[in-house]
């Protein structure tokens, strides 16, 4: 599983980074962070998730009120 972040659109609600360590508060830009990702295109950022943080990555995606975060299946299958 994959989690795909595209910083342009996060507002800094932070819904995620309380869902799920994998997020974190960058105050100074007004944004989330996905921890250990890497920069697919210009702010979408992209990581595997853990298998024991499959249900946290998830929820961040699903607490998220503008839809930046995406949640795809090893298939390469949008669930979230």
């Amino acid at each position: 599983m994959r989690i795909e972040y595209d910083r342009d659109t996060c507002i800094g609600m932070f819904q995620c980074v309380a869902e799920w360590d994998g997020f974190e508060r960058d105050s100074d830009a007004g944004k989330a962070v996905l921890v250990d990702s890497e920069e697919q295109d210009d702010d979408i950022f992209v990581r595997e998730v853990p298998e024991d943080a499959e249900l946290d990555a998830k929820f961040a995606a699903r607490a998220c009120p503008v839809d930046a975060i995406a949640v795809y299946d090893d298939d390469g299958e949008q669930i979230v």
